[in-house]
């Protein structure tokens, strides 16, 4: 007697393939690949990619081959599976060495072919043209966009667009048909040159010649000629700023360059400023001098430097931006007396004053920083309490976590000493606490301090170099 039939068995069912079909769509779909077709196949065929993957997988364990119609595909062994993982490496391996050998091919042609005279001036779009079709050999054979853009030198938005749109006509080997002859470009440049016209512009003795009837050239012809001969320069009576060169200034200990800025202050009302002079010394970030003034001159800021001089020695470079103040006679004139060479940066750029204006930041973006001082006192009491709890209890980052005032008096190799005997200890007491057996670089004394740091290829120095100052 046969078995019932189950009640739903001329019900929908859910889509199966054998493994010859498997076998099949796994074929089509790599000859699609192959024409960077492989999404589209799937989409016409709807399979999934992860469909794709799993009888990949099977074809490579090998348990797609001999499958009878309705046979059930059991789960690879692990020998199965290592034998496909070890297949599909070495098909990876071969595809990749494929594709280099066809790059290396490509790129062999059109380096000889750019070595000759495309790369000769004059043969740009020639060069252009070699290597764009050295990219679309690559792309053809495989190599995805990014290496060919890699490979040629060609950016993928470029090649796109050129693929996109029509090659641009060949350039032209005649000469322009409204092109001046050589008699013609000799007049012009006589009649330019000519007494009447040698302090006239092109444009005013086209204007006048017009009025007179007479048709020499354009403006432009007028420029073309006088250039070609060499003869368009400014003559007005212009400012020419001399050439600034960077400052390439380094201090390897306390003492030898010092930076100093201006700030405002907010006072009791609205417009009503004081002005903070801060000088720094940048190796140790030691604030060496904070004076508070109603108001910016070059007499008080030279007070400030005779007091800073004073106590903490003279450095070697002061540094500055180009302020009326920072470059008023009264400062040069006493650092010139004190053999102190100054130092100034370009304006209008990110390295002009780095330390001072940090350090600006780090006073007003302090919590206990007020929105307006009640008065003159109320500023310079905050300004000398502000400047000792920086100098002797922030732990700078860019310290080794000392303290400006360790540094700047030589107390930190003796704490980093002690330090790294903590450290020593707490990690041989629980090791399994640490994951290196050195001290953090966060703890690392500095070497030396720099203001637009030297190129590799200039010795440094002990002795901080300078821009003399204009």
């Amino acid at each position: 007697m046969s078995s019932p039939q189950h009640p739903r068995a001329d019900g929908p069912r859910r889509r199966s393939f054998t493994p010859e079909q498997k076998l099949a769509h796994l074929a089509a779909y790599e000859e699609a690949s192959a024409q960077r077709q492989g999404g589209a196949y799937l989409r016409r065929e709807g399979l999934y990619s992860s469909l794709i993957t799993e009888w990949r997988r099977q074809r490579d364990a090998g348990v797609l081959e001999g499958k009878q119609p309705g046979q059930t595909v059991g789960r690879p062994s692990k020998e199965q599976a290592e034998i496909a993982r070890l297949r599909r490496e070495l098909d990876q391996t071969q595809e990749r060495l494929d594709r280099t050998e066809t790059a290396l091919e490509i790129m062999g042609k059109a380096r000889a072919l750019l070595e000759g005279r495309l790369q000769e001036r004059g043969y740009r779009d020639q060069a252009q043209q070699a290597l764009m079709g050295a990219h679309d050999d690559l792309i053809v054979g495989g190599t995805t966009t990014r290496a060919a853009s890699a490979l040629t030198g060609i950016a993928r938005s470029t090649a796109a667009r050129r693929t996109a749109r029509p090659l641009p006509p060949a350039p032209r080997d005649a000469p322009p048909a409204n092109r001046l002859d050589c008699a013609e470009r000799a007049s012009g440049l006589a009649v330019l040159n000519s007494s009447e016209f040698v302090d006239s512009t092109p444009i005013q003795v086209f204007a006048t010649l017009l009025d007179r009837g007479v048709y020499l050239c354009s403006v432009s012809t007028m420029y073309r000629i006088l250039r070609d001969n060499a003869q368009v320069t400014e003559r007005r009576r212009q400012a020419r700023h001399p050439a600034r060169v960077v400052p390439e200034l380094v201090a390897t200990g306390p003492g030898q360059v010092y930076t100093w800025d201006i700030t405002k202050l907010p006072g009791p009302a609205k417009g009503v400023y004081y002005d903070a002079y801060v000088m720094i010394d940048i190796y140790s970030r030691y604030l060496v001098g904070v004076h508070v003034h109603a108001r910016e001159s070059g007499p008080l800021a030279k007070e400030m430097m005779r007091e800073v001089f004073g106590i903490h020695g003279i450095p070697k470079v002061v540094h500055a931006d180009r302020g009326t103040s920072m470059t008023s006679k009264s400062v040069a004139t006493l650092l010139s007396d004190l053999e102190v060479s100054r130092s100034h940066s370009r304006p209008k750029v990110s390295n002009d004053n780095p330390y001072s204006e940090a350090w600006f930041k780090t006073l007003k973006y302090a919590p206990v920083f007020p929105d307006r001082f009640g008065s003159l006192a109320d500023a310079r009491a905050f300004m000398d309490e502000f400047k000792d709890r920086y100098n002797h209890e922030h732990h700078h980052q860019g310290l080794g976590l000392h303290t400006p005032a360790d540094v700047h008096y030589g107390l930190a190799t003796a704490k980093a000493t002690g330090r790294t005997d903590v450290l020593s200890a707490a990690r041989a007491a629980h090791p399994e606490r640490f994951g290196t057996d050195h001290t953090p670089k966060i703890l690392a004394l500095l070497d030396a301090a720099w203001i637009n740091k030297p190129t590799e290829n200039k010795q440094t120095e002990d002795q901080a170099t300078y821009e003399p100052a204009a």
